[in-house]
């Protein structure tokens, strides 16, 4: 039997490559996904479809409430999503999301007996999020070796970023060397609900850029007048 990983997988661009390099390792993969108070929905849907799309062993979305704290503009409406790039911590930070997602994966590869978990997180490309970081995920891996009964049996679970330093265009060209369908992804803020992206939010100017950069055509389905 080949060994099983849990993969993070938010329907976005980097999510499902990371899917796609765990399945490449080897990984019988079980996806999860977090329906957590988010601007809209359709980041699961597109979840979804990529995980239909891969093939992958279950794909479970876990029901969590980070809206009900606020403080990112993904999670509270009266909090714009900027349109302009920024100084510092931008408000897209979710405080503590990785965190709470890392350990419901966690949890879930306990039971799994999975020796994985894989995350699509960059340090490169985005704007600093401190839960992006690889002394973040190296920590996280630490704790969830001394929290866990496997962990203290001595069968560890690794906690796999493997896009962590990689440009959104070396993604891009790896996931499609890959077999990625990005066509089902979505990775604006704020896409309506066919998933269509605005085009000026950050992740819609660094998706677009990547694509450009990596040379490969851009599937992404823009809102009118984007």
């Amino acid at each position: 039997m080949p060994p099983k990983a849990v993969v993070l997988l938010s329907g976005g661009l980097d999510s499902a490559t990371a899917l796609a390099m765990a399945q490449a390792d080897g990984h019988e993969v079980f996806a999860m996904s977090f329906r957590y108070g988010q601007r809209h929905d359709i980041e699961l849907e597109a979840a979804a479809a990529v995980a239909r799309d891969r093939g992958v062993a279950e794909h479970r979305i876990a029901d969590i409430d980070l809206a009900a704290f606020g403080g990112s503009a993904l999670t509270d409406p009266d909090i714009d999503v900027p349109e302009t790039p920024s100084d510092g911590i931008p408000v897209t930070y979710v405080p503590a999301r990785n965190t709470i997602f890392l350990a419901y994966a966690l949890a879930w590869a306990e039971v799994l007996a999975a020796d994985a978990i894989y995350v699509g997180v960059n340090a490169v490309d985005y704007s600093g999020y401190p839960d992006c970081r690889p002394e973040y995920i190296a920590a996280f891996e630490r704790m969830a070796n001394l929290a866990t009964r496997r962990g203290v049996e001595g069968e560890p679970v690794t906690i796999e970023a493997p896009l962590i330093d990689w440009s959104k265009a070396e993604i891009i060209q790896r996931g499609t060397e890959l077999g990625v369908d990005y066509v089902h992804t979505v990775s604006c803020y704020q896409a309506d609900g066919e998933g269509r992206g605005c085009g000026v939010c950050d992740s819609c100017r660094l998706r677009a850029q990547g694509f450009a950069d990596a040379g490969v055509a851009d599937p992404t389905r823009y809102q009118p007048g984007a």
